[in-house]
């Protein structure tokens, strides 16, 4: 399975530098921890992660900005790295990497266009934020596709960085 695949990537490349990785989430609800804690030696690499799904629990917990909150439903690039930063300092993990977004239309806030930014640190150290799309057609296809690209992006940065 591809999600195995990259989990298991990840975990030998985190093992191998002696670093940790923890995940903050809000569109995908979960399913990047599940993937990640689903991987050999996940106990080894992976110290956990949040799914905070409004406003409220992200600013507790994760330390947004709740003004770029309100302005953005909590979905913006800012968001996102503040996510990510949130998480790793929460966990004290080396890398944070956090996703939000949209996987359904929130008409009444005019959201029809369906994406997500997701966000990926390093000791506080921004590795990339990216506005990712899905072409899926269901929500729950379309967290999971989100979950994969989470993945492969996350994957992509600590294959190029050095220890």
């Amino acid at each position: 399975m591809l999600f195995e695949n990259k989990a298991n990537t990840i975990r030998a490349i985190l093992i191998e530098r002696h670093e940790t990785l923890a995940v903050a989430e809000s569109v995908t609800a979960g399913y990047v921890q599940a993937i990640l804690s689903a991987a050999d030696e996940a106990l080894f690499f992976f110290q956990g992660g949040i799914t905070a799904y409004n406003l409220g629990q992200k600013a507790r917990h994760l330390q947004i900005d709740p003004i770029e909150a309100l302005k953005t439903n909590c979905v913006s690039a800012k968001i996102a790295l503040q996510m990510s930063l949130g998480v790793q300092k929460m966990f004290m993990s080396d890398y944070g990497i956090a996703i939000t977004g949209y996987a359904a239309p929130v008409p009444e806030k005019g959201i029809h266009e369906l994406f997500a930014w997701v966000a990926a640190t390093h000791r506080s150290e921004v590795l990339a934020i990216e506005k990712i799309s899905s072409t899926a057609d269901n929500p729950p296809a379309i967290q999971i596709d989100y979950a994969e690209q989470v993945l492969r992006l996350f994957e992509s940065c600590i294959s190029g960085q050095k220890s």
